[in-house]
């Protein structure tokens, strides 16, 4: 006989579990502590076996025939154990709460932001939490298509917060690669979003300026854990603020090291001419460190697969999103705007010895253009003095405000 909605709703606990048989190995199971539990009873390959459909009366009589037809149907027409079905079920569910955005986000972070400075791990979890969560966090990340994270970072546009809409969508394509290269998605929907966002500003490259910023990128390129080479040209652009292109070209020959002296020729220069950096203390141990490596080929920083080659251009850019700042926070370029900023405005050095220095078409007041030695004693003295500011923000308390240097003027 079928089993009545009244006698599981009515059945009463015992000394010891007992069943109530509905039919074609449906029932439901009585425990002493009053639980009622749904259990379908087969038979697959010769061999008798049970699953469980759930508890009364969360599942009730009906929706447990409806769960049991679905396993016979399963198992009849497509050879499907209802048990092992049962078991993918849940672990597809226990995967797929594993694998929302926001799970996968906070493994990138814990992953990742042991190499980031502190306060901008801060910021990338509040860009997460305020703008990002509240409406992906708990969708399976293998589900999110383009136009749901457009949707997602045109909330951040409309408030008007350009900048903030790039940052985040540029925080969500490394989480979306992330999950790509742990097999929990796919593809990056946020690289077909690629000018979907007016620009945030024209002109201008992103650049940290402030000491304690800038103490916090000192850090975290000491504690850089890629490729040797890449770290010593994020120090050494750093120390000599050139131009990305004529880093990642620098050539032996052109570096003398008794006069601590980097002459890069006009052929390499964006203004065709001639341009020497004076090399720090900093700068020359450096570039001794890299000789064993290099030392034996044309360029201080040669690509992976051959020594006659300069690495990538993507290289420092690759390098820093690597260290957690995205394309909105810093760029290889932006290196020289540091420079330019903290030397006139916190370390007060002459604005032409600076401008000489970042190989700008500088003139006197008679129009006419300086040379390349111009002011070049000033310039040693100032780029050793940028070295050793750059060495008391590294050691400096990133809880405490940095207290600057300021050089009377010469």
């Amino acid at each position: 006989m079928s089993l009545s909605d009244t006698a599981v709703r009515t059945a009463k606990p015992r000394e010891k579990s007992y069943k109530l048989y509905d039919q074609k190995g449906l029932y439901v199971q009585v425990n002493p502590n009053g639980s009622k539990l749904w259990r379908f009873r087969y038979k697959f390959a010769g061999k008798e076996s049970r699953v469980a459909l759930g508890s009364y009366p969360e599942i009730t009589l009906a929706a447990a025939r409806e769960r049991q037809a679905e396993a016979r149907k399963a198992m009849k027409e497509r050879g499907v154990d209802p048990g092992e079905h049962r078991r993918q079920i849940k672990r597809a569910t226990r995967i797929g709460a594993a694998n929302t955005f926001e799970a996968i986000a906070r493994e990138w972070i814990a992953k990742h932001s042991t190499y980031w400075a502190e306060t901008h791990a801060s910021k990338v979890v509040l860009r997460l939490e305020n703008d990002i969560f509240p409406w992906l966090g708990a969708r399976p990340i293998a589900q999110i298509d383009a136009p749901e994270l457009l949707d997602t970072i045109r909330r951040i546009e409309a408030r008007g917060a350009l900048d903030s809409a790039h940052r985040c969508l540029g925080c969500c394509g490394q989480i979306f690669r992330y999950a790509v290269a742990t097999a929990r998605a796919a593809r990056n929907p946020a690289a077909d979003l690629r000018g979907a966002l007016p620009p945030a500003k024209g002109g201008h490259f992103a650049s940290i300026t402030d000491p304690d910023g800038v103490g916090e990128l000192l850090r975290a390129i000491d504690g850089y854990q890629g490729n040797f080479r890449t770290r010593c040209a994020l120090r050494l652009a750093l120390l000599t603020f050139v131009r990305p292109n004529e880093l990642r070209k620098a050539q032996w020959a052109h570096f003398h090291l008794g006069t601590a002296e980097w002459r890069i020729p006009g052929a390499q220069m964006k203004m065709d001419e001639d341009h020497i950096v004076p090399l720090s203390r900093q700068a020359v141990a450096i570039v001794r460190e890299l000789e064993p490596l290099s030392g034996d080929g044309p360029y201080l920083f040669h690509c992976e697969r051959s020594k006659t080659r300069p690495m990538s251009e993507n290289t420092v850019n690759a390098a820093l999103r690597r260290l957690g700042y995205g394309a909105d926070d810093m760029v290889g370029h932006g290196f020289r705007a540091m420079a330019r900023t903290i030397l006139d405005e916190v370390l007060e050095y002459r604005v032409d010895w600076i401008e000489h220095q970042l190989a700008h078409r500088v003139k006197d007041p008679n129009g006419r253009a300086y040379n390349r030695t111009a002011y070049l004693s000033g310039r040693k003295e100032m780029m050793q003095g940028w070295a050793d500011y750059l060495d008391k923000l590294r050691a400096s308390d990133p809880s405490k405000k940095v207290v600057s240097i300021v050089r009377a003027a010469a």
